[in-house]
């Protein structure tokens, strides 16, 4: 399987690390930001794609009234599988389906939410489409997108590291994918491209990335995101020696006791 195939497999034990390591690493501070944009609005129905785990999908359902429908969808099955068994606060509908093609009706929602995920559409000008046909008249499109590599510290510290201990095939998930669209203007051009006529509010938000080791960050990346299937392809054998050798450039860089790095991104409000 190519890189860029591996890329949006989240799947085996990777989920687990994702909810437990990774989200409270670098999620978290967004998914509270992003709930509470889509809150003020007051929507009647939303629908969440590229939920993953449901960080933003528990944040939305303890704001929200009950009445409020809330329909989270990811295409990894396995990744609302755990979003599932740790639960919400009020009713949820999960559904397994794919941003490129919604199965759901035009016009359906108020308003559609996509926390960190619109980096792994294939086509994004495409993806938008579908989430602009799925959006009533005045509805509101709020996603986020990492900003790059360089201005989110623990991710160039991991993947800095990965490129020493396999100098001749770096793995490059993170540079290359989570942290692949940036670009403002690329995110304008594809909005317009998918029908968004009116100019997108970006705000570049800056926040804090917190752990109690250098280990935290090593294993939430090389364990719970598609780095461990770079990795491994690699070399399985490998896969703990990479782990301890992030940890330790984190160490390196950040201190030996808790750690504490600068993560970065665009929050971006497209409205219909």
């Amino acid at each position: 399987m190519s890189s860029s195939a591996l890329d949006k497999v989240f799947a085996g034990s990777i989920p687990k690390f994702y909810d437990e390591v990774l989200v409270p690493l670098i999620f978290a501070p967004y998914a509270g930001d992003l709930a509470r944009r889509v809150a003020s609005r007051a929507p009647a129905r939303i629908l969440e794609i590229a939920a993953g785990t449901g960080v933003v999908t528990r944040a939305m359902s303890a704001m929200l009234p009950p009445a409020t429908t809330l329909v989270a969808t990811d295409l990894n099955q396995a990744m609302l599988d755990t979003a599932a068994a740790v639960g919400t606060h009020g009713p949820v509908a999960w559904r397994q389906a794919d941003a490129m093609a919604l199965p759901f009706d035009d016009a359906s929602f108020d308003v559609v939410v996509c926390q960190f995920g619109v980096m792994f559409f294939p086509d994004k000008a495409k993806a938008f489409a579908e989430t602009r046909r799925v959006l009533r008249p005045g509805g509101a499109f709020l996603f986020n997108a990492w900003d790059r590599i360089e201005d989110n510290e623990f991710a160039d510290v991991v993947t800095a590291a990965l490129a020493v201990l396999f100098p001749d095939d770096p793995p490059r998930f993170l540079a290359r994918t989570p942290h692949g669209y940036h670009d403002r203007a690329a995110i304008e051009r594809d909005l317009g491209n998918g029908g968004f006529a009116a100019p997108a509010r970006i705000e570049t938000v800056a926040a804090r990335s917190k752990a109690a080791s250098p280990r935290i960050p090593a294993l939430a990346y090389c364990e719970g995101t598609p780095l461990r299937s770079e990795i491994v392809a690699r070399d399985a054998a490998r896969l703990a020696e990479a782990i301890d050798f992030a940890g330790d450039a984190v160490a390196k860089r950040f201190g030996g006791g808790a750690v504490d790095g600068k993560i970065q991104a665009h929050i971006v409000t497209a409205e219909r």
